[in-house]
């Protein structure tokens, strides 16, 4: 990565600060099974386990967590992002913090979880700190809601974003293998890796799909004037698909569970 690649992937990292609460409100959640799947492949539930949430964000998969019964330490290293985790979760401890030094003694956690946040890692670095802080046999999950392009207005709506932001634009497509790939892109040992995915869908207003989308770093960075024009058509386009103002949004979840030998 160079000099100028690395301040853009700081850049877009630390985007969402400013838009904490936008995040917050129109961000999509994650499924129950999620979380069925990922502790079937660790082997433990995460009742009454101790788990970190890495680049935990406003709390989103946090919350979950906790409601699953684990007892989960947050690690944020946003401002922005941690005051909004604070107003929404001010019972949950969270730490200051990044993946690439975690800051947890040897052997002190069942589960180090990332969601939608391994990519902002090194994973040269946050890989070999994950295993440190895993218990023998405690589990590495990662897991990013991606857009489900089989369905015929989220390819077209895909598209219309790769043309707008032409090459800055991050592709979603890939299949196992490739999502491993990425994930542990320059780590000097990658671990063994189960792949996961699960469907899911929500509906929401079309206000809250646009607000969903503008909540994205390559959307952030440009700021409202420079997205006005593309959510404005885009409104349009959805008002011929959903026209009664109801989006029905679908995912895949890609989940990679790693265990620690």
């Amino acid at each position: 990565m160079t000099a100028s690649s690395r301040a853009h992937h700081h850049t877009r990292a630390h985007s969402f600060n400013a838009a904490a609460a936008q995040y917050a409100a129109n961000r999509p959640s994650y499924p129950p099974t999620l979380f069925d799947t990922m502790e079937n492949a660790a082997g433990h539930p995460l009742a009454g386990a101790r788990a970190i949430d890495v680049g935990a964000g406003t709390g989103i998969a946090t919350t979950l967590l906790h409601a699953r019964g684990a007892n989960v330490v947050a690690v944020e290293p946003g401002a922005g992002m941690a005051r909004q985790f604070r107003q929404t979760l001010p019972d949950i401890p969270l730490v200051r913090g990044d993946g690439n030094a975690l800051p947890f003694t040897n052997a002190s956690a069942d589960y180090v979880t990332y969601a939608q946040a391994w990519h902002w890692t090194e994973p040269a670095r946050a890989a070999p700190e994950a295993m440190r802080v895993l218990r023998p046999g405690g589990a590495l999950a990662l897991w990013w809601n991606m857009d489900a392009l089989d369905i015929p207005w989220i390819a077209a709506q895909e598209q219309r974003v790769a043309r707008y932001f032409g090459g800055d634009a991050v592709g979603k497509k890939g299949g196992t293998s490739a999502r491993a790939e990425r994930a542990f892109a320059g780590a000097i040992t990658v671990p063994d890796i189960t792949h996961h995915q699960v469907r899911w869908t929500r509906s929401v207003p079309l206000d809250t799909h646009l607000a969903n989308i503008g909540s994205h770093s390559i959307f952030l960075v440009l700021g409202e004037e420079g997205t006005a024009s593309f959510l404005a058509e885009e409104r349009e386009h959805l008002l011929e698909v959903f026209p009664d103002g109801i989006v029905e949004e679908t995912y895949d979840v890609d989940l990679l569970v790693a265990l620690r030998p």
